[in-house]
């Protein structure tokens, strides 16, 4: 009976226990190790990682947010994984909010200047835009 079911199976593996998972996909996920970087094992320990990404989220406030959306791309690996590395995942999901914040006042901005104008602002317009600075000094010479 034994050499009927070796026949049925050539293929398989004797060593292999397929009774305790069957999908092997999500053993092969469980198992792979978690970088706390986008570059993996070639990129920071977890110490040196916390210390960039606590520079990173503070150096956001000193009108650099742009290093927040640094922060949230290399630490992209933390952000997926929401049990892995609490200490990095505070300052990335707060980076991801500084810089969210920051894009939705810059992309406001924006569009109020553009879309609205001299219809939006009316009078004072003339004092808010800077592309009439030198006729207002006098330095263009066509005054």
């Amino acid at each position: 009976m034994e050499e009927a079911s070796r026949s049925d199976e050539p293929n398989r593996n004797p060593n292999v226990d397929r009774s305790s998972n069957p999908d092997p996909l999500s053993s092969i996920i469980s198992s792979a190790h978690v970088w706390p970087t986008i570059d993996g094992p070639l990129g920071l320990t977890e110490e040196a990682s916390v210390d960039y990404a606590r520079r990173f989220y503070k150096f956001g406030f000193a009108l650099l947010p742009w290093l927040w959306a640094v922060n949230c791309f290399y630490f992209w690996p933390v952000l997926r994984h929401s049990r892995a590395f609490p200490q990095i995942r505070n300052h990335v999901v707060r980076s991801a909010i500084g810089f969210s914040v920051f894009t939705a006042l810059l992309l406001a901005w924006a569009l109020t200047f553009s879309l609205g104008g001299e219809e939006l602002f009316g009078p004072v317009w003339d004092k808010l835009v800077m592309y009439n600075v030198a006729d207002r000094l006098g330095l263009s010479g066509l005054a």
